[in-house]
């Protein structure tokens, strides 16, 4: 019995990524980004398809975007460093990310009135 075949229109990952097998930037599969912008018209149909995950989805890392589009973590981590080379993805950085001090507070506060 044979496996069903993973990608359907069998496109070679060198094709995917324009014949490069190394990204332009340093990637982890944890390396967080979001949608800055809309892709350019014209776009390769997986730089589009990365595009719209990342608009609908808010911030995901490249190993998301990797199971999401069934596409191998290597062509993602090219495509998503030339979405950030070009702005089209930023990486958020982590003030964003941080609650107010305020809720911190509270819950500081609510953890010290717990019994011991």
């Amino acid at each position: 019995m044979s496996r069903p075949r993973r990608d359907p229109d069998l496109v070679r990952a060198y094709v995917r990524t324009g014949g490069r097998s190394r990204a332009s930037r340093e990637l982890d599969l944890v390396t967080l980004v979001v949608a800055n912008a809309d892709p350019a018209p014209g776009a390769a149909p997986d730089v589009a398809r990365v595009m719209s995950l990342c608009s609908r989805r808010g911030a995901l890392s490249v190993a998301e975007i990797s199971a999401y589009l069934d596409l191998p973590p290597s062509v993602v981590m090219i495509l998503v460093a030339d979405l950030l080379d070009s702005e089209h993805l930023i990486t958020p950085t982590p003030a964003e990310n941080l609650p107010e001090i305020t809720l911190l507070e509270e819950v500081l506060n609510g953890l010290r009135a717990l019994p011991a």
